[in-house]
């Protein structure tokens, strides 16, 4: 089990931390929430060692809870068990990062994207995660959002999807952009704070609010699973 980071906290001009900004809006929101529909699909985002393994990968990864994954395996399961889609991305390129796009030409560091080369170390999943590749879909994306040139889309459609909970990282990057993807693709969109992660507790919390503000329910994961368990 990885260790959580430890920051200390980012105060903001009125003298709050990120994340007592948002225990404020959470505790008293301005909008209702989107809710739960009728049929939801867990999207896990980028469970690869690269992100989730400091121990490996120092650099790059991050964990704000250490039990990220194990909640995210848990409503995966139960989601499934319930006939509901479970779906997980990874992010690769080729070895000459020639699919990388823009992306190709911003950095050539260690925590870039673009060294993330397929069968590679920091390619591969987080050991601790469970697949179950007979139903799950699993894909490459190249760019933060999950639904970006992806078979996500119509993936959720076929299923009759209505209601689509994001989870893995990281909060400001590629949460927030299927997140808002998903917002602009008609669905009512939930992220569980215990299963989205990033590499600084600012950063982590400042776009949770505005996810909550703005694009997504923003709720604990017990939510998620009891809502699950009913179903």
């Amino acid at each position: 089990m990885n260790e959580p980071l430890h920051f200390a906290p980012t105060m903001v001009s009125d003298g709050r931390t990120a994340k007592e900004i948002f225990e404020q809006v959470r505790a008293n929101p301005a909008r209702a929430k989107f809710g739960f529909g009728e049929r939801l699909a867990i999207v896990n985002i980028d469970f690869q060692q690269a992100y989730t393994r400091p121990d490996l990968f120092p650099v790059s990864a991050y964990v704000t809870d250490p039990d990220q994954i194990t909640h995210t395996n848990r409503i995966s399961a139960l989601a499934r068990s319930k006939g509901m889609p479970v779906i997980w991305t990874h992010v690769a390129y080729k070895p000459d990062a020639g699919d990388a796009g823009v992306w190709g030409t911003r950095t050539n560091t260690p925590d870039s994207l673009q060294n993330i080369k397929y069968d590679s170390a920091r390619h591969a999943f987080d050991p601790r995660v469970e697949i179950d590749e007979s139903v799950d879909l699993v894909f490459t994306k190249r760019m933060p959002s999950a639904f970006f040139e992806t078979p996500l889309a119509s993936y959720l459609i076929w299923h009759k999807v209505d209601t689509v909970v994001i989870t893995g990282g990281s909060t400001s990057g590629c949460v927030r952009a299927t997140a808002v993807d998903s917002l602009s693709h008609g669905y009512r969109t939930i992220v569980p704070e215990e299963c989205v992660a990033d590499k600084h507790e600012s950063y982590h919390f400042a776009n949770l609010t505005d996810l909550l503000i703005k694009y997504a329910d923003v709720v604990p994961v017990s939510e998620v699973a009891d809502w699950l368990t009913k179903s």
